[in-house]
């Protein structure tokens, strides 16, 4: 039986940040940042040992609640993300304070600069932002 999880995606222009949960759907773990080709590939391999209940995607709103400019990539994105997994639910998330939770949780863990500094470490703690904030959701309904 396979163990079931639910991923996360930040999606940027260069990186995509990627989290998942564990199997009982309260924790959110950073896996990594990955080019677009390469976390297709990574979602496959992690479909292999797990059944993916969804992927929660951020969605990028402004500070007001309008659509960020990068609205029409994320979905885009998704179009994609539904041709290679059909029979996986896609869900958008509000990511707006992501980024910024996530560099806060970088320093607070004591990493040095030039682990601060890593981008691709930034958005894979985002991706668990993004996540772990929607599994607090399912846990309070």
């Amino acid at each position: 039986m396979k163990r079931k999880r639910i991923l996360a995606l930040d999606v940027g222009k260069k990186r995509t940040g990627l989290a998942q949960s564990d199997p009982m759907l309260t924790i959110a773990s950073p896996i990594g940042a990955y080019g677009t080709p390469a976390i297709f590939e990574k979602i496959a391999s992690i479909q292999k040992d797990s059944e993916i209940l969804r992927i929660i995607l951020g969605y990028p709103l402004h500070i007001n609640g309008d659509e960020g400019e990068s609205v029409h990539m994320v979905k885009s994105f998704a179009g994609e993300l539904k041709k290679n997994f059909p029979d996986i639910e896609i869900v958008y998330a509000d990511e707006r304070y992501s980024s910024f939770l996530a560099e806060q949780i970088i320093i607070n863990s004591g990493a040095k600069k030039k682990k601060r500094q890593d981008k691709g470490l930034v958005d894979a703690v985002a991706a668990s932002v993004i996540l772990q904030t929607y599994l607090d959701t399912l846990s309070n309904q």
